[in-house]
């Protein structure tokens, strides 16, 4: 299967990128059929020397059924050569593929029910709380003016 993807150049920590037509086969860095374009990930995005495609190339190998990678599909798209590609949202790449097969299995499904009816029963709790704390500051605040016919009663009283 031939594949549009990128071919690593450069030196340590100073990537540069070729846009290749290659057989999948072959090796990310080894042979390939011919090079449509350069990438180089190190400059800002604004300058058009970051990226440089042969458009015509590119949509001949399009046409012969070559398929880009995930990266190259989003700078063919940046640059108006094919549609954009979804942007691929994957919640469970954090997740160890140890873990992932677990979660996939009953088991996870179960464990996750608990933590969702834990969490809902800790937000009524919450509440609560802040319920009673306005009850205690409440009669503290009406103790004062308690306190105060109290003292304007002795200020009479003395006179």
């Amino acid at each position: 299967m031939l594949k549009l993807r990128l071919s690593r150049g450069g030196t340590k920590k100073r990537p540069v990128y070729k846009v290749v037509v290659a057989d999948s086969r072959f090796a990310r860095d080894g042979r390939f059929i011919e090079k449509v374009g350069f990438f180089n990930p190190l400059l800002p995005k604004e300058k058009k020397e970051r990226i440089g495609l042969e458009a015509e190339r590119i949509k001949y190998w399009l046409g012969q059924g070559a398929q880009p990678t995930t990266r190259v599909a989003r700078i063919l798209g940046e640059n108006e050569l094919m549609p954009m590609p979804a942007n691929g949202n994957n919640p469970q790449k954090a997740i160890p593929k140890k873990d992932r097969k677990k979660e996939g299995s009953e088991d996870g499904k179960k464990e996750e029910a608990p933590k969702a009816e834990a969490k809902k029963e800790e937000a009524p709790k919450v509440e609560a709380k802040k319920e009673e704390a306005k009850k205690e500051e409440a009669p503290k605040e009406e103790a004062p003016k308690a306190e105060a016919p109290k003292a304007e009663a002795k200020k009479e009283e003395k006179k």
